[in-house]
């Protein structure tokens, strides 16, 4: 039989894990939406487990989108179920909060009002940025330097500063979805801080950058003497290092040491230009300048098909 050039065809129904991973959230959540509000797949198929339909996934977008501005599951729920897919009348269609702008982040900030600043960060399908590279440089680093020159006068209990980098983990935890399971065999990159300097966001900016590629990222948290660097990234098999730190007194003692005893392990630096300066610069270690010429060349060669191939 021909297909007529005008015929729609039908998207493929998802299964449960493709759904999840689509929307950036955990199976389970999906299943809870399902269980309790009704969000569930629509097509049956005999001997098969039920599947969902373009419609159904679009109707978990804005439950999706609902939530992370923060309307309570249940009357978000209530929104999606109401929402027209099928005419096109769909609530992540086009953004409708406030312009996630710098100026209005730093404003959301300076007022102690997380809620808003969360709202302006949203990130994933349906939000202004469903990238954290540009997430990143467009909107939370220049609003984060626009914050650290501004002299601020606080209430008890409201520190701009903190409220932005909160809502900033927010996002993240929101949008890749902390505690999902990822399928093992997965290339692991280990995100190091500099001993004594308290991990920036920018550090989970990176892993979460890296970890939509499907690289395994993950950040090392404490003190980390030089040999346990070493000891760490064998025993994770790391395909690559990435060390970022915001102070200009940064210990590069384990830069040093597996540079040293790894010279096979690719080691990737982004740090102020003072601290650079003592940097061991050589075959395995690169400094970065800029975020998104970071991710770039963690990924040249940590991305899964980088290496496959």
């Amino acid at each position: 039989m021909t297909t007529r050039p005008d015929a729609v065809v039908p998207a493929p129904a998802l299964a449960v894990a493709a759904v999840a991973r689509r929307l950036g959230v955990a199976p389970a959540t999906l299943r809870t939406w399902d269980r309790r509000y009704g969000l569930g797949p629509s097509e049956h198929l005999a001997g098969a487990h039920r599947r969902y339909t373009a419609h159904d996934v679009e109707r978990l977008l804005v439950m999706r989108r609902l939530t992370l501005e923060g309307v309570a599951p249940a009357e978000a729920a209530r929104i999606a179920l109401a929402t027209d897919v099928e005419s096109g009348d769909s609530a992540v269609a086009a953004w409708t909060g406030p312009e996630p702008t710098p100026t209005a982040l730093v404003d959301a900030a300076l007022a102690g009002d997380e809620h808003r600043c969360v709202r302006l960060l949203a990130l994933g399908p349906g939000q202004p940025h469903d990238d954290v590279v540009p997430w990143w440089t467009e909107l939370v680093e220049p609003a984060t330097v626009a914050l650290a020159r501004r002299t601020v006068v606080d209430l008890p209990g409201v520190d701009a500063a903190s409220t932005l980098r909160s809502a900033a983990l927010a996002a993240l935890r929101a949008s890749y979805a902390v505690g999902t399971r990822h399928p093992a065999g997965r290339p692991v990159v280990l995100v190091l801080v500099p001993t004594g300097q308290p991990r920036p966001v920018v550090a989970h900016a990176v892993a979460a950058a890296l970890a939509s590629h499907g690289v395994d990222a993950r950040i090392v948290g404490g003190p980390l003497a030089p040999h346990h660097g070493v000891e760490l990234a064998t025993m994770t098999r790391a395909r690559a290092t990435v060390l970022v730190g915001e102070r200009t007194d940064a210990d590069l003692a384990v830069v040093e040491r597996l540079a040293a005893d790894r010279a096979d392990l690719p080691q990737f630096v982004m740090l102020p230009d003072a601290a650079a300066a003592g940097l061991p610069l050589g075959r395995s270690v690169h400094r970065a300048r800029s975020f998104p010429g970071l991710v770039h060349e963690v990924l040249a060669v940590a991305e899964p098909h980088a290496a496959d191939g």
